[in-house]
């Protein structure tokens, strides 16, 4: 069974593989084809669904660990939840859009760069402390639950949702 930390891990390693393709794919203003345009809209609506999942799966079981087994917890989950709803914002409009759309390039450009910090501050900010905060058992056990929150989390970012883990299990 993978520990919170593997969770974590696959999760960001994809997401960042997903940011990279967007980057270095042309968009529509450096002249895509269809077929390209097509591909990113595609790529996007995975990023969409799987930064959906990872992140409601997190403030569920991730952000109120780190509340509870950190000492500056508090301060850590909210400024994670606050870059968190910033990228919701992000991908509800990405969602949306075609990529052929002009607007659709702009805002993968102000994704890419949040979303690596972002990954930067769990990865280097929360989870050193964490890891030393947890056991191997609890470790394990939050990597389950996390694995299972994102199986039945929500496909779409709700950015107008509460991150409140009671919420957050009854989102579609």
């Amino acid at each position: 069974m993978p520990d919170v930390f593997e969770v974590l891990g696959e999760d960001h390693a994809a997401v960042k593989d997903m940011l990279t393709v967007l980057e270095e794919t042309p968009g529509q203003s450096a002249g895509a084809t269809a077929d390209v345009l097509d591909a990113r809209k595609q790529l996007a609506q995975h990023l969409v669904t799987e930064s959906s999942r990872h992140e409601a799966a997190g403030e569920q079981h991730f952000w109120p660990a780190v509340r509870a087994r950190l000492g500056d917890g508090d301060q850590l989950a909210d400024e994670a939840i606050s870059q968190e709803s910033e990228a919701k914002e992000v991908l509800a409009k990405i969602d949306k859009l075609e990529a052929s759309d002009p607007e659709f390039d702009q805002l993968i450009g102000e994704f890419i760069p949040a979303a690596r910090q972002h990954i930067e501050f769990e990865e280097t900010r929360v989870c050193p402390g964490l890891r030393q905060a947890l056991s191997g058992a609890e470790a394990r056990e939050l990597g389950e639950k996390l694995r299972k929150a994102k199986e039945h989390g929500p496909t779409r970012p709700h950015p107008h949702t509460p991150a409140n883990p009671a919420v957050l299990k009854t989102a579609p």
